[in-house]
């Protein structure tokens, strides 16, 4: 497949909310490339900038702080509990981040779209849960309904001025979705009698569509409502939820589970059914020449698999067919119901393959990954990475990134050739990869999830690790393909969602989960931000500087 430079070149920044986006469409979780055989092209005296570059990777560290490397800024944007209007406040926990422009001209004024994946009761709703043998049975509506509001997503419109980024507070675009928000489902037979479903929770990562609308994943959902089982007659059972919403509200588990896009310009959303119900990491989407949509997606749990779709009709996240990954033989097997007789005798029809696209996935053969997380498509070669997280059930501690080649580049593809393109490990220097972002000249910026229960403990297998932390791997220059640290989180946090700017010259960066591990609210484990009140506040802040530009700088060269 032949990339064009020219588009790709008429394509960065251009993607304001009212632009036409006509060049092949590649944007995802952290992406803001289109691939392209120009990075192959390389000037001899950019090379030779690049190799100049004062790279200096930070040791590991397990202080309570954000630390950057040499050449690297910061300041925050906004955190939880900030206000975004009169009625509204940024939620807990966020996750996913994505920025779109307002227009063509103007890279530094737009909407920005954060995720809000979980909450813990002990700051959000004040219920010390830790204190029962069976916490949830004496909460509150009140404090669920507290805990229902501070998770979903929030669209805030956010402004550059004087190399700093700040929320235009009350700005009519300025919204929250929460798990009260009623939203659609994108099909055409009701689910457990609904076609409108209350709220999305458990949104962890997610990505961008070529119509400009943000696609927002469900990750843990069963956390929430818990989940519906079945034994080895195919008889249901419930099983109840950790965190025990389902005392107060009789929502079926499968409403939840999907891909969400929600509309930046009026707050509706709807939920995409034809892309399956699982733990979804991300969904990083591709628009052939056709303009059919290819969307990769990840099942974030031990031992589950890798999913693709593939439309049948332009620009339709509905009208396709959805296929998992054979990893070992380089296959895409198609849950389609209607053509595999191993579905046909279990499940009744295609909506029910999709409700339960785990174990249909396990019936055809697909491959156990170890927690495939974000997914990212390389601008340069088109490949596409994958984030394998760890699964210690298989003494896999540290975790690698899958790298898939489509047969001849093509993205609908049915085979492919995977192999591990970095594995998690001391000498690597990175444990536990998680979310993953290209920049403008195609290098490789990685976070790290090490949970908050394993990290810095003495006799662990992650104590060399320390803090979670952002890597970047250099395409170019006498660092290329090294792992090095260029930022290390606060205590028990971890980054996520990492995206970058139009222009190249800032990261948006989630800080996750400061101070989880606290247990006494007067005496928390983190107190970063740092606010007067000493509470650890989840936040989303910009990285600028020398670094961030240089790194950047391609995509304005004509090679």
């Amino acid at each position: 497949m032949e990339y064009s430079r020219r588009k790709f070149i008429s394509f960065i920044g251009k993607a304001g909310l009212g632009s036409v986006i006509t060049p092949q469409f590649l944007i995802s979780c952290g992406n803001t490339t289109t691939p392209t055989t120009g990075f192959n092209t390389i000037s001899t005296e950019r090379l030779n900038e690049l190799k100049k570059l004062p790279l200096e990777g930070l040791f590991p560290s397990d202080k309570d702080d954000l630390l950057l490397a040499n050449g690297l800024d910061y300041h925050t944007i906004i955190k939880w509990g900030d206000r975004i209007s009169d009625k509204d406040t940024f939620g807990f926990n966020n996750d996913f981040t994505c920025f779109i422009p307002f227009d063509d001209g103007n890279p530094n004024d737009g909407l920005l779209w954060v995720n809000h994946e979980y909450v813990n009761p002990l700051f959000v709703s004040d219920f010390d849960y830790r204190k029962y043998e069976n916490p949830f049975q004496y909460r509150t509506i009140e404090q669920v309904n507290k805990e229902m509001y501070n998770v979903g997503g929030s669209i805030v419109r956010i402004k550059e001025e004087k190399g700093r980024w700040k929320i235009i507070e009350n700005d009519p675009l300025n919204r929250r979705i929460t798990a009260k928000t009623p939203i659609q489902l994108n099909w055409d037979i009701p689910i457990k009698g609904k076609t409108t479903v209350i709220g999305t929770h458990s949104n962890c990562s997610g990505g961008i569509t070529p119509w400009k609308t943000f696609l927002t994943c469900e990750e843990n959902y069963d956390s929430f409502f818990g989940e519906t089982e079945y034994d080895k007659d195919n008889v249901a059972s419930h099983r109840p939820s950790s965190q025990g919403w389902e005392k107060f509200y009789k929502y079926p588990p499968e409403h939840y589970g999907w891909v969400v896009e929600v509309n930046p310009k009026d707050g509706t959303a709807q939920k995409h059914i034809a892309l399956g119900r699982f733990a979804h990491e991300c969904c990083t989407l591709y628009e052939l020449d056709d303009k059919r949509i290819v969307a990769y997606t990840g099942d974030d749990k031990n031992n589950e698999h890798l999913y693709k779709f593939i439309s049948s009709k332009p620009q339709s996240l509905k009208e396709g067919m959805l296929y998992v990954a054979d990893t070992i033989n380089g296959k895409w097997l198609a849950l389609d119901w209607e053509n595999q007789s191993v579905l046909k005798n279990k499940f009744k029809d295609q909506t029910e393959v999709l409700i339960r696209a785990r174990e249909a996935a396990k019936l055809l053969g697909a491959t156990a990954l170890n927690r495939p997380e974000d997914i990212e498509i390389d601008p340069v070669t088109g490949n596409i990475f994958v984030s394998l997280t760890n699964n210690k059930s298989k003494n896999d501690f540290h975790g690698s990134i899958l790298k898939i080649v489509e047969t001849n580049g093509e993205f609908d593809a049915l085979t492919f050739k995977a192999t591990t393109y970095k594995a998690g490990n001391e000498e690597n220097g990175f444990s536990c990869p998680d979310n993953l972002a290209f920049d403008l000249s195609g290098n490789l910026w990685m976070t790290s999830d090490i949970s908050g229960s394993a990290m810095n403990k003495p006799d662990g297998s992650y104590m060399p690790f320390k803090n979670n932390s952002l890597f970047v791997i250099p395409r170019y220059g006498k660092d290329t393909g090294k792992v090095i640290r260029v930022a290390s989180a606060p205590r028990d946090a971890e980054f996520t969602g990492p995206w970058f700017s139009p222009n190249g010259k800032t990261l948006f960066l989630s800080v996750q989960h400061p101070g989880e591990q606290t247990r006494d609210k007067s005496n928390p484990t983190s107190k970063w931000p740092f606010d007067e009140d000493g509470i650890p506040k989840p936040a989303v802040v910009a990285i600028t500087g020398d670094l961030i530009e240089k790194m950047n700088t391609l995509n304005q060269i004509e090679v």
